[in-house]
């Protein structure tokens, strides 16, 4: 199933089927799965509504093979937790402080990048971030999608297959990009489509 909305191309479905049907892509930027069984049965760490009693079966590391094709849709990516897989070997990263302040919780978020940039760090407080109601138990914040989106230089159309509540997506509308996305759950689609209608319906949000 695909849907458009304003310059938004919203796919459901398997990312490793739809993105080798994808051309003219400059950039890839997402935040996949870090596969690091934080939302294991019983988990109430991240599952604070008790949504998942029986875990969440997208916490599972994506295969080499995956990111090698994953890096060959577009020339330029951007992949948050890209500590967690095995990606080529590049000397630039990307950097979320938290500003955390309690000493059980990660203080930062990494992400790979093959865009040549020196090692650049985005301060954008969890505490701000707790403050946002989220549709996600991973969100991003939008602003830290759209610093993403400001290091991808010559480009229009931005991708990520793991879309999610479609918080990238929100990011492009309000910075004039075309947008492509992909969710495999009805759930976060449905989410990702409404709020990316709603970005679009503010006219005030579009450059």
């Amino acid at each position: 199933m695909k849907q458009q909305i304003g310059n938004a191309t919203l796919y459901f479905g398997d990312c490793a089927e739809i993105l080798p049907t994808l051309t003219d892509i400059d950039a890839v930027i997402t935040d996949p799965p870090y596969g690091i069984k934080r939302f294991e049965k019983g988990s109430l760490r991240f599952d604070k509504k008790g949504e998942y009693k029986d875990g969440i079966k997208w916490d599972k590391k994506p295969p080499k093979e995956f990111f090698d094709m994953l890096l060959n849709v577009a020339p330029q990516s951007i992949i948050w937790g890209g500590n967690n897989f095995e990606l080529p070997t590049s000397e630039y990263f990307l950097v979320w402080d938290k500003q955390q302040t309690v000493d059980n919780f990660a203080s930062a978020e990494l992400a790979y990048t093959n865009i040549k940039i020196p090692a650049k760090i985005f301060k954008f407080g969890i505490h701000q971030h707790n403050k946002i109601e989220k549709d996600h138990p991973t969100q991003k914040p939008v602003s830290l999608m759209e610093w993403c989106i400001s290091f991808c230089k010559n480009t229009q159309t931005i991708c990520d297959p793991f879309m999610g509540s479609g918080t990238t997506g929100v990011a492009c509308a309000k910075m004039g990009k075309t947008f492509v996305g992909i969710e495999r759950e009805q759930k976060y689609f449905d989410i990702a489509c409404k709020r990316i209608e709603q970005a679009y319906a503010q006219e005030d949000m579009f450059i």
